[in-house]
């Protein structure tokens, strides 16, 4: 043991003690928040006393701001991997399948077997060359030829007579 007395430490007042507390407390948050980081590190830049007195809160909180931007930069290059990986392995295939489909639909049909005669063919051609078919056509198509639409004015056709009118709406 040393023969000198120790020096009796001044008694601190509450709110010293509390102050003591609260940088404590700064120290131990900074590391975990980017904003508290960011605020006490302009409070100690405001005053250089203060820089001086906490300079290892200063860097503590450099380094949480760091340690922050680092992580940010990760988390976007992680975003966009995913982003890429995404498209890679959801919309290209997606994209790529629709591509097919919509010219695969004319190769599908290509590759449908070819239909055996269509009876219904035979039949026409076997009925259109019965007379009686044949004057029937002949006959609908004049039908079809009178009542197309005349080429007269709104006005003379007003003056026509109502029986030419009826024959036209009844066509």
């Amino acid at each position: 043991m040393s023969l000198e007395k120790p020096r009796p430490r001044p008694r601190r007042s509450g709110i010293e003690s509390e102050e003591e507390r609260a940088w404590v407390g700064f120290y131990q948050r900074v590391s975990r928040d980017p904003a508290i980081a960011t605020e006490v590190m302009t409070q100690l830049e405001s005053d250089p006393e203060m820089k001086r007195t906490h300079l290892a809160l200063f860097l503590c909180c450099k380094e949480s701001l760091r340690r922050h931007k680092a992580r940010q930069a990760r988390n976007k290059r992680i975003g966009q991997f995913v982003r890429w990986l995404c498209h890679g392995l959801f919309v290209r295939p997606l994209r790529s399948l629709q591509k097919g489909l919509r010219h695969g639909s004319d190769i599908a049909v290509e590759c449908l077997p070819e239909v055996v005669k269509e009876p219904a063919v035979a039949q026409v051609r076997r009925l259109a060359r019965e007379t009686e078919f044949t004057t029937a056509h002949t006959a609908f198509e004049q039908q079809a030829a009178q009542s197309a639409p005349d080429p007269l004015p709104a006005s003379t056709e007003a003056q026509a007579s109502p029986s030419a009118k009826t024959t036209r709406s009844a066509a």
